[in-house]
């Protein structure tokens, strides 16, 4: 899968089979559900599920957790946009 392919698969009603959760989490960000995506990003209990954990509370505007998640994650919290952040996220995960 690339990133055009998982973009696509956007028009779906579930994500594609075989993502983890993590990645789901992003899938279901941009679908617009940040609760589920949440649930996904909380269910991947390693730094990959803390990054998006992270990104999802920067979203939200809770910066004191989102930075929480951020070091559990190992990474800096970004300056960029969440556009931005979203996608390196993608590229980075996508198997």
């Amino acid at each position: 899968m690339n990133v055009e392919t998982f973009r696509a698969s956007l028009a779906q009603a579930a994500p594609p089979a075989g993502l983890a959760e993590a990645m789901q989490g992003l899938w279901w960000d941009a679908k617009g559900d940040w609760a589920r995506a949440h649930a996904c990003a909380q269910a991947q209990d390693d730094a990959i599920g803390a990054a998006v954990h992270a990104y999802l509370h920067r979203k939200e505007g809770d910066i004191p957790n989102a930075r929480y998640w951020y070091g559990r994650s190992g990474r800096p919290m970004p300056v960029g946009t969440l556009d931005t952040e979203w996608m390196e996220l993608v590229e980075e995960l996508l198997p």
